[in-house]
């Protein structure tokens, strides 16, 4: 079951349409409150959530969604006419799937539902990147640390993956802008170095694991337990 939180109706009829039409079973609502109505009463394989909703906005909605522990992994993908990319970004960092801008072709929103549903179920093989007391899980977008969640923006949440997948190797400046901004490394630019300092911070004893390597870029080595 898929669930559908839109308040524009015709917006709302034509997207359940096209997924039933795909064979998804899928449910529309036009305010948080059937929504949440709904949820108490069945959980579904994944959500599309618009922004700009009465009651309640959809950004608020998915923290709600990540802060609850029945629905933390729940998949949720934003459908919005806000599509500046501090929107997406802010939609991305609060947790979502994937973003998707109106107006939208219904076949390419169909793409994008099959895609997330694959990335997400993983059948209980989820891939897990652990060193000591870090634990990553890129699929779901966890961080945990002694068993404690840490949140982490969208950015810093590249950072971490891509410096665990490529452990014991020094990545230089170069290779993380253009991975993580796909930009290329300015000496002027900090912006590395800001994420780098304050991911360290918030992973605390774990943030000793990712070493400067002077001149060159960073290294992740093998995080205390």
């Amino acid at each position: 079951m898929i669930y559908l939180l839109e308040d524009d109706d015709s917006i709302r009829k034509l997207v359940i349409y096209a997924l039933q039409s795909q064979n998804f079973e899928a449910k529309g609502f036009d305010t948080p409150t059937r929504f949440w109505a709904a949820m108490r009463e069945e959980k579904p394989k994944l959500v599309l959530l618009d922004i700009m909703l009465p009651e309640q906005d959809g950004i608020s909605i998915l923290q709600q969604l990540r802060a609850q522990q029945e629905t933390r992994h729940l998949p949720v993908i934003i459908i919005t006419a806000k599509n500046t990319e501090y929107d997406r970004v802010e939609g991305l960092d609060a947790g979502a799937d994937d973003y998707i801008s109106k107006p939208f072709g219904m076949m390419e929103m169909v793409s994008r539902v099959r895609a997330v549903l694959r990335r997400t179920d993983t059948g209980g093989n989820v891939k897990v990147l652990e060193s000591g007391s870090l634990r990553v899980c890129p699929e779901r977008h966890e961080v945990s640390v002694d068993g404690r969640e840490v949140v982490l923006t969208y950015k810093e949440f590249q950072l971490i993956c891509f410096l665990m997948e490529n452990r014991g190797l020094v990545l230089t400046r170069d290779a993380l802008m253009s991975k993580i901004w796909g930009l290329a490394a300015e000496r002027e630019n900090r912006t590395l170095d800001v994420h780098i300092r304050t991911l360290r911070a918030k992973l605390g004893s774990a943030g000793n694991a990712i070493e400067t390597v002077r001149g060159v870029g960073y290294r992740f080595v093998e995080a205390e337990k």
